[in-house]
């Protein structure tokens, strides 16, 4: 049998898809009596496999983007598709699912819970996926090997490090094989030699073709990442050189 190869294009003419695109976002709040507007209008595409940094001023809406890249509110005007999925006007069991399944999570805080070692930890993060024991057990030991730390399983958090409590949350994060990592000041409670090791694990993540979204303050953080976004006063402009 003889077998056709396709024509491929050349690859840099094939646009990357898109793992988010915004368009005219905007998100207000009222405060006693007072509108407040923490996103103006925001138009941004992050390709997928991207590594992306956003800095900016407390208070200038960092926190109010990432809610709504994780799908835990939704903007007032404007949107945010993840793949085909429309954010902003999903139902509450479709934003369920995507936090389910689409999207991690990383905190500064670690938020491990204490009592349960650090296997037990990464299996909690697969909960909400309903996945057969064997399935489960397996994904755990896979993330666990992809941050260095198959020989920690049965630690629990009191007897790790910083850094490898943060690569526990990564763990926790990946198991579920999500199509972006959201991480908000991930390196922020630790050291500068704990910082270049979670970089490290991260950017490994991404060779691999994860999508990284970061929320940081820290300019080393951000000078690692391919892409730099700053988000002042609700609007965003890219400040990558």
């Amino acid at each position: 049998m003889t077998i056709i190869e396709p024509i491929v294009a050349d690859a840099a003419a094939i646009p990357t898809p898109a793992a988010y695109r915004l368009a005219g976002v905007t998100k207000t709040y009222t405060q006693k009596e007072r509108v407040i507007r923490a996103l103006a209008g925001v138009d941004v595409e992050i390709a997928q496999g991207d590594f992306v940094t956003i800095q900016g001023p407390t208070g200038g809406g960092k926190s109010t983007l990432l809610q709504l890249l994780g799908a835990l509110d939704q903007p007032t005007v404007g949107h945010i598709l993840i793949g085909e999925t429309d954010l902003a006007t999903a139902t509450a069991r479709d934003l369920e699912r995507v936090r389910a399944i689409e999207i991690g999570f990383v905190f500064q805080a670690f938020n491990l819970i204490p009592t349960l070692t650090a296997a037990e930890n990464v299996d909690m993060g697969l909960e909400p996926l309903r996945l057969a024991k064997d399935e489960r057990a397996a994904r755990v030991t896979e993330a666990l090997e992809r941050v260095d730390l198959a020989d920690r399983g049965d630690h629990r958090p009191g007897e790790l490090s910083g850094g490898q409590q943060q690569r526990v949350a990564i763990a926790r994060a990946i198991a579920k094989r999500p199509r972006v990592l959201l991480a908000d000041e991930p390196t922020g409670n630790l050291d500068e030699s704990m910082r270049d090791e979670i970089l490290a694990v991260l950017e490994a993540l991404n060779a691999e073709g994860l999508t990284l979204v970061v929320v940081t303050h820290d300019s080393a953080v951000a000078n690692r990442a391919r892409r730099r976004l700053r988000l002042d006063q609700g609007s965003v402009r890219d400040i990558t050189r």
